[in-house]
């Protein structure tokens, strides 16, 4: 009977390390399959991502992309600080009149915008200086006066909705070498003016009283600051469209005050930020037939809240 229990035991013990042996296998044979598997899906994204690449109206829309997201974000920390972030969506809608202009008067629209939305920008100085109106008034009179002009030139013009249409909600992967060339250049231009004008333009930022007293050229310094986010305005119709410029050029902004420590880091985060919204929304709008500009859009809001959700998990564990 001892004999016999004892060869039992042994069969069951046999038998129980058969089955270990035989489900560790499996396990392992499943995790190599979900490892190949994920290999795979990587290396077809990759693939995916080089081919995408290869085209040349992606290769323009990435330049011209990344120029105007690094000139609102870096723009758009200024414009926050200073309560002005209105001002982007007030001369948006100018934009919107001046690209009517230049259809009806058969000119590319974006040499059209330009002197036009400038003007706007030191017609809003002017207004806020002489007549006595609050900021947020001014800009609400020239953008009301920018799209009912718009509206206008379009409903008795007519035959250039569609052009019109593509202005209003942006179509950067349509963006020729000549609007990639204008828009690096006067990219260029804009940052350099900021990093000349860095110091004043900080000191009014943050305090605009004691920039005075210092002896800095508040009202040259804030005319300044207007007419260079006309310019960015303008450029950045293309990427996001004349609807949705102010989020470009406040949403990487409020992004990096949520971690940044310091103005300048603040500065490199919303760059960043920008950049990475506009490239990733270049690729999934193509890749899944989106709207690039809506899609741009609503990656900055999710970098935006994914910010705020990482800044307030680590005060509470402060």
């Amino acid at each position: 009977m001892g004999n016999g229990r004892s060869t039992l035991s042994a069969t069951g013990i046999i038998k129980s390390v058969k089955v270990s042996k035989y489900q560790s296998i499996k396990v392992s044979e499943c995790q190599s399959v979900k490892v190949s598997d994920t290999l795979t899906l990587i290396s077809g994204v990759v693939m995916d991502f080089i081919e995408f690449l290869n085209y040349g109206f992606v290769q323009r829309a990435i330049i011209a992309g990344s120029f105007t997201a690094v000139l609102c974000s870096t723009l758009g920390m200024f414009l926050v600080l200073r309560r002005l972030s209105l001002i982007g969506d007030g001369l948006a809608h100018v934009t919107f009149g001046s690209v009517a202009v230049g259809l009806l008067l058969k000119v590319y629209p974006v040499y059209a915008s330009i002197p036009i939305v400038l003007l706007s920008g030191y017609g809003i100085m002017k207004l806020m200086e002489k007549a006595r109106v609050y900021g947020d008034a001014a800009i609400g009179i020239v953008s009301a006066a920018g799209i009912a002009s718009g509206v206008l030139i379009a409903s008795v013009a007519g035959g250039f909705n569609i052009d019109l249409f593509s202005y209003l909600f942006g179509n950067i992967l349509a963006i020729s070498k000549e609007e990639v060339l204008l828009s690096a250049t006067l990219s260029l231009v804009v940052i350099v003016i900021i990093m000349l004008f860095y110091h004043e333009l900080l000191s009014v930022t943050f305090d605009e009283d004691l920039a005075m007293v210092s002896g800095i050229k508040t009202k040259t310094v804030n005319t300044i600051l207007i007419l260079l986010t006309a310019i960015t305005v303008v450029l950045a119709m293309r990427v996001v469209g004349i609807m949705l410029v102010s989020a470009l050029l406040i949403l990487p902004a409020v992004s990096a005050f949520q971690v940044a420590k310091g103005f300048k880091s603040a500065i490199a985060f919303s760059s960043i930020f920008s950049v990475l919204s506009v490239l990733t929304g270049i690729f999934v709008s193509f890749s899944w037939n989106l709207p690039t500009g809506a899609t741009i859009v609503m990656l900055n809001i999710a970098i935006f809240m994914s910010m705020l959700f990482l800044k307030t998990f680590f005060a509470k564990r402060a």
